[in-house]
């Protein structure tokens, strides 16, 4: 049974984010991104040096080289984003935006519909960012969440307690 986001029983529904926030969080979750890809291409480069003996060399540009590795980059930065929305339904970016992906309900999204939203969310941006601006329409989701049956909710500001 899927788990709930918070803690929270009483499931008062959230406010769904709008655009520029989104968007605001996907600035900052680039700086990991940008970290993740520099480790990528460090991984690649140890590879490269293993399997040719020198760093100098370049492996070929075939297809056979080229696909598993833009698969295994893709894998990384969709890792990323699959292993934070299954286990508290936020990136970094997210977190410092009070943003969560979620199911209706407050229930974390799963597995299939993490993997659907890592795939279709760079489509949304790709065709002139059409998919995102349908968060300028009610109800306020982009075309990826609509397809994945997931929402992204803005969370309540939390108060110090005294």
């Amino acid at each position: 049974m899927p788990k709930p986001a918070s803690d929270d029983s009483s499931f008062t529904p959230l406010p769904q984010a709008g655009l520029l926030r989104r968007l605001a969080a996907l600035v900052y979750d680039l700086f990991v991104l940008f970290a993740l890809t520099i480790g990528y291409g460090a991984l690649v480069t140890l590879l490269r040096v293993v399997a040719t003996g020198s760093a100098d060399r370049d492996l070929p540009a075939t297809l056979a080289i080229q696909l598993p590795l833009l698969a295994g980059y893709w894998l990384c930065l969709g890792s990323y984003y699959v292993i934070c929305w299954r286990k508290q339904g936020q990136t970094l970016g997210m977190k410092a935006w009070r943003l969560r992906t979620q199911q209706p309900g407050h229930i974390l999204i799963n597995n299939r519909q993490a993997w659907q939203r890592v795939v279709l969310a760079p489509l949304s941006m790709a065709v002139l960012g059409l998919g995102y601006l349908l968060a300028l329409l009610p109800p306020h989701q982009c075309w990826h969440d609509r397809a994945t049956g997931t929402e992204v909710v803005v969370l309540p500001k939390r108060t110090k307690a005294s």
